[in-house]
This record gives C-alpha cells, structure tokens and sequence, in this order.
C-alpha cells in the first residue's frame, strides 16, 4: 500500500517538471520574438540585375486602328469645285496645198507623220479653179482617210469628221463653189461653221468677196462670229480663215477682214492666201499665214510692223498640240526642219 502511494507521488512530482519544463520553454520564445529588431523600411531595396535579352519580333495580328470621327461633310456651296483632267488635242494646218503635185505628197506625208487627231485648211483646197473634175485627186488623194463621208475614189474614208476646210478664191470659181460643197459635208451652212474638238472652239470663216452673208465687221456672218465667240467656254477660240487680216507677202493685207477677233474673244486667226509662213503680233492677238501646202511659193513685199517671223523657203504646214492650260504652234518643213515655234498660256 505505501510502495503504491509512493510511485503515484512519484509520478505526479515528474508530471508538474514536465509542465514547467514546457512552459519556460515556451516563454522564452515569446521574448525571443519580441526582442528581434523590425525591417528597417527606410533602406532602399537592392535588385540584381537582369540579364539584357535582345529585341525579338514578334508576329502580332494586325488590328485596324479606331478610325478618327469623320468630320461633316461641308455644305455644297462650300466644297471647291473638281478640277477635270486636262485633255490634250493634236491637229494639223495646211493651206493653198490642192495643186495634185509632189509637193503636196510631201507635206501629206509630213503631216500623216504627226498623227493628228484632225485636219483643218485655210482655202484653197483645188487648184486651179474649184472644178469637179480635179477635187478628189487634189484633196482625196491625199487626205481621204481624214474626210467623212468620203466620196471619192482613193480608198477608205475616215469613220468620223476629222478634215475641216474653209473656202479659198479658187475654191469659189467653178460653179460658184458647188463641187466645193458636193464634195464635203460640213456643219451649219457650209460656209462659215463652228465645232469644238477638246479644250479648243474652232470657228471657220469664209473670208472670199462671194459670200452670201456678206465679209465685213458688220456683216451677219461677223456678227454670227461675235455670238458664238460670247457663247464659247473653251480654253481656246481658233478663228481660220483664207485671205489674211494682216501680211507681208504678195496679196497683203485683207482690208475687210480686219473685224475686232481680239475683242470679241478669239486667241489666236489663222489664215492662208499668200504662199508663205508669217507669224505677225497686232495689238497682242498672234495672226499666223500658212500658205505652203502645195502651191507656187511667193515673195515678201512690204514687211508690216507686226510681223516676228516671216519664211518662204521651201513646203510645209503647221502641227498644233494643246491642252486646258497651253496651245503651242509650229511649222515644220516638209524635210522636218521647224522654223517657227509659238506658244500661248493661260
């Protein structure tokens, strides 16, 4: 009995150290804790550096970026106008040509050479005297496939209008000019007549005494000249005719044809008469004669004021190239040599 009161204090003894034991041990760790110093957050934290890795592209899907608001159109009255594409025109002139002889072959094949978009005269077309007889082989001969609807003999025609002459004082001798006007369909009357090729408003005149209408200033073909000059919108009026207003040569100068073209709106006369090139510049307005298509060459007589270049040297014609903003004239020689370049700009 007192062996087992013994282990049983024994034990309990044992029990209590165990407890106190674990309890300090647990205290000290408490006051460890407590007396361990704080970060110090004032300090600056140190990295190590990273090594570089060099730029690698990468494939991204392409996004459309937001487009920006798109701002109010502007009121119609407000936005500029469009401006068109200048559309460009190449013709030829040819003047007192229709004599049938070499000569004229030589300046039809020169001016074949430019590929003109069309052709026009400045009278007469058929030596000697305007007959039935001579006018395909003096005008179709050579510029058949420019004239439409062409009736002669020398092959095909062309498919649209592309030769325009006017009336010559030979022209007008047999018949009063009916082999002239069976032989070409021409606009209006026939006579003098307007059309509009491009940037350019082309008005044949008939400068010939024999014109029904009459050839003076006041005269109602000039008056119908000064209506449709009002009522052109083109970049250029080309006004052509035969006998000139102004010139140097044998024939000179054409007293009833000196009507106001610069007042009235023309850029530049055009005209034949005199077997010879002259450019002449009365009171700003450029007269030009082409007088070398075929006929027997003239002499200068009296030189006018006016007049830049003068030339009667050999055959020729005259290439005209233009746009909305510039008309440039030359006369070219039938052995290609030009002689003569003139330019208007707007």
């Amino acid at each position: 009995m007192n062996r087992s009161r013994s282990n049983l204090t024994t034990l309990i003894f044992l029990s209590l150290i165990l407890v106190l034991v674990t309890a300090c041990v647990a205290i000290g760790l408490q006051g460890t804790q407590a007396t361990q110093p704080a970060a110090d957050l004032t300090s600056a934290p140190t990295f190590t550096a990273l090594p570089v890795i060099p730029d690698v592209p990468t494939a991204v899907a392409a996004v459309p970026a937001t487009p920006a608001a798109t701002p109010l159109a502007a009121p119609p009255s407000e936005l500029p106008s469009p401006t068109p594409p200048s559309s460009s025109i190449r013709f030829a002139v040819i003047g007192d040509f229709g004599e049938g002889n070499q000569a004229e072959q030589d300046v039809a094949n020169l001016v074949k050479s430019w590929k003109p978009d069309f052709v026009i005269t400045v009278g007469d077309n058929n030596y000697p005297s305007g007959a039935a007889q001579t006018i395909d082989q003096n005008i179709g001969q050579f510029y058949q496939e420019f004239i439409y609807p062409y009736k002669g003999t020398f092959g095909q025609g062309a498919d649209k209008a592309r030769f325009f002459p006017t009336l010559g004082n030979h022209d007008w001798i047999s018949q009063q000019g009916k082999p002239y006007f069976d032989y070409f369909s021409l606009p209006g009357n026939e006579r003098y007549y307007d059309f509009v090729w491009g940037p350019a408003h082309f008005f044949a005149l008939d400068a010939d005494s024999h014109e029904p209408d009459g050839v003076g200033a006041s005269s109602r073909q000039a008056q119908w000249l000064k209506s449709k000059l009002a009522e052109s919108k083109s970049a250029w009026n080309v006004v052509f005719f035969h006998q000139p207003t102004y010139s140097s040569g044998t024939h000179g100068s054409t007293d009833w044809m000196r009507w106001p073209f610069k007042e009235w709106g023309a850029s530049v006369v055009l005209s034949g008469h005199d077997h010879s090139y002259e450019r002449l510049i009365v009171d700003g307005l450029p007269y030009i004669i082409n007088g070398l298509g075929g006929g027997p060459i003239y002499a200068f007589t009296s030189v006018l004021p006016g007049s830049q270049v003068r030339f009667n040297d050999d055959y020729g014609a005259m290439q005209v190239v233009a746009d909305d903003q510039q008309m440039t004239f030359q006369f070219i020689t039938r052995k290609g040599e030009v002689i003569d370049t003139y330019k208007l700009t707007k």
